[in-house]
């Protein structure tokens, strides 16, 4: 009797145990994102590997670039994965940075600037006054809450750059890139905020304009943001995000999927699929840091 006892006694532990690990993991997992090229597509990818490969039930938000920040650092959502230091994000991850925790960076050489199609004149930004009509005196623009939306206004308000007599037009992403296709196919001039990588410098002929008075940082990193207990709630989850090696990853298929009007859910599912194998062997170090 005394060993049936025992025997129960340690099935029971056994039970507690296993469902302490299943408690352990997160069933859900909220990514929010802007609608930003990349953003968007290393977004739908990671959170297509989160559920098929790993398990988890995972929901992606669209948001404002503020509301993206403020919903990580309240604990409202797990990770952004497009955080652009040390300027574009800069002000939002000082605001921030007591309650989120910068797990990686998962690129570098992320570059941002004012951006014309190449049959402008204009080679740098000093020299866009010179053609302000050509303009209609404006530069198009994504949200307002972006850093390079606040760089922009900056510049005119200090007339940096000889922008002081232009308007910033300010928008999203979607419509900017929209007006962008737009001016190119009639030939017009047109002036808008642009990142690399973006799937645009494919697309079309552009260049980015010399910034000699430094509007923009030379050169930034893209990292992954995630609230601050992560790790202590989900060591799996955390190490996902905090190890995954995206520079293995060629995220340019999802870009051009994407810009060709593909679904991102199913760009992103396409592109999980192609690379299966590979994806295996990246996730094996994000197990192993997670026992």
């Amino acid at each position: 009797m005394k060993k049936l006892t025992k025997i129960i006694a340690v099935m029971l532990t056994m039970l507690i145990l296993s469902a302490s690990a299943v408690m352990a993991k997160q069933e859900k997992v909220t990514i929010p994102y802007v609608e930003w090229a990349r953003c968007v597509a290393i977004t739908h990818v990671a959170g297509g590997i989160l559920e098929d490969m790993l398990g988890y039930d995972v929901q992606l938000r669209s948001v404002a670039n503020a509301a993206m920040w403020a919903s990580v650092a309240s604990g409202d959502s797990d990770a952004l994965m497009c955080a652009w230091l040390p300027l574009t994000h800069g002000d939002l991850y000082e605001k921030y940075k007591d309650n989120i925790v910068n797990a990686q960076t998962n690129y570098k050489g992320a570059i941002t600037g004012l951006v014309v199609p190449s049959y402008v004149k204009a080679d740098s930004i000093s020299e866009l006054a010179k053609y302000k009509e050509k303009f209609n005196g404006e530069i198009i623009g994504i949200d307002p809450g972006a850093g390079m939306s606040k760089a922009i206004d900056k510049a005119i308000k200090n007339d940096t750059s000889n922008l002081g007599e232009f308007k910033y037009v300010t928008g999203s992403g979607a419509i900017m890139m929209a007006s962008l296709d737009r001016a190119i196919k009639n030939h017009e001039w047109i002036v808008v905020p642009l990142w690399k990588p973006h799937w645009a410098f494919g697309a079309y002929d552009l260049k980015i304009l010399k910034d000699k008075n430094g509007i923009f940082s030379e050169a930034e990193t893209i990292d992954t943001i995630v609230r601050e207990g992560l790790k202590k709630d989900d060591k799996l989850l955390y190490s996902f995000f905090s190890n995954f090696d995206w520079t293995q990853l060629d995220l340019g298929p999802v870009l051009v999927d994407n810009k060709n009007q593909m679904a991102p859910e199913k760009s992103a599912e396409k592109f999980i699929e192609n690379n299966k194998e590979k994806i295996k062997k990246l996730l094996e170090p994000v197990k192993e840091a997670a026992k």
